[in-house]
Formats: C-alpha cells, sequence, structure tokens
C-alpha cells in the first residue's frame, strides 16, 4: 500500500511547483492555471497518453443514451491539448505525447485511428454493462468507444497543427516524427475525397463536413511550411496543390454565398459550432465577413440562453435520438471568436459567465444543463479545459481594454 503520510506532501510540492511555472498575463489566471493542472493531470505519467475525460457514461442527455467511454486518447483532444501546453512554455510534456504518437501509430500508418488506449491500445471495442442502471437511469452505461472504427477527416490537421506548433516553439524534429508526419498526410491523401463522421462523431451517415475538409487544408498548409520554412524533406509542390485544390472546393461548396455563412457539411444551410476552428487555424480571419455571418447565424440558430449548441439535434444528422445540452468547448470557442472580431465586452461576459459554471474544486464537464443548473456529460474534460486556456489567452490579447471593465 502507498505511505500516504509520506506522499501527501510530495504530491503537494510536485503540482504547487508545476503550477508556479504558469505564465499568464491576463485576466482568469487562477482558471487557466487550474486548466492547465487538468490538462496535466490527465496525462499519463508513464505513458504521455492524454485521455479526454476520466469518466465514462455520465450523460449527455439525462435518462438518455449519450452516454460514451472518454476514457482514451483522442488524437483530436490530446493534439488541442498540446496546443495549450505549448502555449504556456510546457514543452517536455508535447515531447512525450509526440513519442507515445509514435509508438501508437508507427505501428501501421496506413490503419490510423482517431483513437487509442493509454498505451497505444488499438482495440477499444464498444460494449454495453447491461447490469448497471447509470448515473439517474441514463442507459446504456458503455465500456470501450465504437468511434474507434470511424473515419474522421479533420484528426490529421489537429495533429499537423499541434506538431507546428511545437516546431515553431523549439521542439526538434527527429527523422522518426517528421517520418511519421509524412506518412499522416499520405494517409489524408489517399482518403482525400471520402465522407466522414467529423469531429463530433456523428453515428449518422457519413458527410463532408466543412470542418473535417478545412482540418485537411490545415494538415497540407502545415506540410508545406515545414518544407519551406524550417527546411525538412517532403514534396512541396503535391502538398500545395492539394491544400489549394480543397481551399477552392471549401470556398465553393462549403459557403452559403446566398446566406452569408459557412455550413456544417456540404449540401445543408444548417451551422456547426466547429466553424469556429476555421479561424483558430488561419483558414480565415476571426473578423472576415464570412466569419462573421457564420457567427451570427450561430447565435440565431443554436444558442440556447446564451450558450451554444454543436449543432441541432434535431436536424437528425447525428443519428441519435434525444437531445443534449449546450457544449462548454464551444461557447468557450465563441468567446475567442468575439474577444479577436473586436467584440471584448461580450468575451467578458460570456467567459465570467462560463468560469461560473466550474465545482467546487474548478472542474468542467463537457456540457451544461441550464435549465437544471448543473455539469453534464463526462468529467472532467480535456476539451473544455483546453478551450478556457484559448478564450483566456484571447482575452489577455485586449488586457488593457479588458481590464478597464473589470
Amino acid at each position: 500500500p502507498a505511505d500516504v503520510a509520506r506522499l501527501l506532501p510530495h504530491t503537494l510540492h510536485w503540482w504547487r511547483e508545476w503550477a508556479g511555472r504558469v505564465d499568464h498575463d491576463g485576466p482568469f489566471e487562477d482558471e487557466v492555471v487550474r486548466s492547465l493542472m487538468v490538462l496535466r493531470a490527465l496525462t499519463h505519467e508513464d505513458t504521455g497518453g492524454i485521455v479526454a475525460a476520466a469518466t465514462t457514461s455520465l450523460p449527455e442527455d439525462f435518462g438518455g443514451v449519450r452516454n460514451w467511454d472518454y476514457r482514451y486518447v483522442w488524437l483530436r483532444d490530446a493534439a488541442l491539448t498540446i496546443e495549450a501546453l505549448i502555449s504556456h512554455g510546457f514543452l517536455r510534456v508535447t515531447a512525450r505525447w509526440r513519442q507515445w504518437l509514435l509508438r501508437a501509430i508507427a505501428g501501421d500508418p496506413k490503419e490510423l485511428q482517431i483513437m487509442y488506449g493509454l498505451a497505444g491500445e488499438r482495440d477499444l471495442t464498444e460494449r454495453e454493462l447491461t447490469s448497471l442502471p447509470g448515473y439517474q437511469g441514463a442507459a446504456p452505461v458503455r465500456i470501450g468507444n465504437g468511434a474507434q472504427v470511424q473515419y474522421q477527416g479533420d484528426v490529421i490537421g489537429e495533429v499537423m497543427v499541434a506538431l507546428e506548433a511545437a516546431r515553431v516553439a523549439g521542439v526538434e524534429e527527429t527523422d522518426f516524427s517528421w517520418a511519421l508526419q509524412k506518412a499522416m498526410l499520405a494517409f489524408a491523401e489517399r482518403h482525400l475525397d471520402k465522407p466522414d463522421n467529423g469531429i463530433w462523431e456523428i453515428r449518422g451517415e457519413p458527410q463532408l463536413f466543412t470542418h473535417s475538409r478545412v482540418m485537411i487544408w490545415a494538415a497540407f498548409d502545415r506540410g508545406a511550411r515545414a518544407v519551406r520554412e524550417f527546411g525538412l524533406s517532403g514534396d512541396l509542390e503535391k502538398w500545395e496543390r492539394l491544400r489549394d485544390r480543397m481551399r477552392n472546393e471549401i470556398d465553393e461548396r462549403g459557403f452559403d454565398a446566398e446566406r452569408g455563412h459557412f455550413v456544417q457539411h456540404y449540401g445543408t444551410t444548417e451551422v456547426d459550432a466547429s466553424l469556429l476552428l476555421l479561424a483558430q487555424v488561419g483558414y480565415v480571419a476571426h473578423d472576415d465577413p464570412r466569419m462573421l455571418g457564420t457567427v451570427a447565424e450561430m447565435e440565431r440558430t443554436l444558442m440556447v440562453d446564451g450558450l451554444l449548441h454543436r449543432y441541432r439535434t434535431e436536424s437528425g444528422v447525428d443519428g441519435l435520438a434525444g437531445t443534449e445540452h449546450p457544449f462548454l468547448a464551444c461557447s468557450f470557442w465563441l468567446v475567442e471568436q468575439y474577444a479577436n472580431s473586436g467584440r471584448v465586452d461580450d468575451a467578458m461576459a460570456l467567459m465570467t459567465r462560463l468560469c461560473g459554471f466550474a465545482n467546487d474544486v474548478g472542474l468542467l464537464s463537457e456540457e451544461y444543463d441550464v435549465d437544471g443548473k448543473r455539469q453534464a456529460g463526462n468529467t472532467p474534460q480535456a476539451l473544455s479545459h483546453l478551450a478556457l486556456v484559448r478564450a483566456a489567452d484571447a482575452l489577455a490579447g485586449h488586457h488593457g481594454r479588458a481590464a478597464d471593465r473589470e
């Protein structure tokens, strides 16, 4: 058994020393420190794998079927976590995650999965534990996650964006790490025209989701920049050609010129909160009229009591029964969008409200039940906390103006 009396002071010292290295010059410093600590705590000490959340089957829809197991390493969530840690100077954990990535994928890059176990396990078969009633009757309780077999076109882009951030921050490439990234770009090329299940892992009909298409654009863009700006080897001409092809396609099919906004997927007029990420990866500027039009449509169709849903479940796009609550990461993305497009007052007000949803020890789950005034979904959710960090960093860029309003 562990010697608690000996380990407790050591643990307190370790975490206080780690938190003391967080550098954040701006509002919401306490929340940023806590969120970065949560992200570090969701990182496995031995393997470097970063889990999406610490729990399984806590419901998104109380009493419903939207109950999932999040105790695994999603490449997307882990990559976004790495970006948040890099932005605050934590490079060692970044290098360790890249090693985890190499171990998990290198066995067969052609069979890339969007998620793995903590040690890179590939078999995460989803099964239902019918003997358990679930939280307040929300069933089924699940172990494993069927999303492991999905194709989600955005994942390569998120990984490439995070690894470029690591390069810029000074994490040196190795022959193995760059070879893996080239293999990932080859994977993206092979699946270039394949409809996908998207960032929200829909269980309905795969689509050509605009966000996914933009992240494929980002993957080839970062690959080309690695050759052009960092002198790494690669087929610059091909990657730039594929990048430009994706932009032409997205501008034509992913934007509704008549309504003035980007669309959730080709062939629909619906919007999706993931479209807020288009500006984050540099596809458009935050104040681009197309982006502002997309935000206005989100506010009109996805907002409930000032908080954003991921998408309209009524559209049937996800193939699931029931509904869900506003998704916290999406509202934090909206804070970032507001801050970077001149709506600093709106950003501050929304950020203050969102941070107020944290529990007594500063943890945030996946969603927030406005009517029940309670958190919903698995917890603590890495995506919520890393989005909080990004939102606070965006506000820090307007620190002088924001401080006048506090």
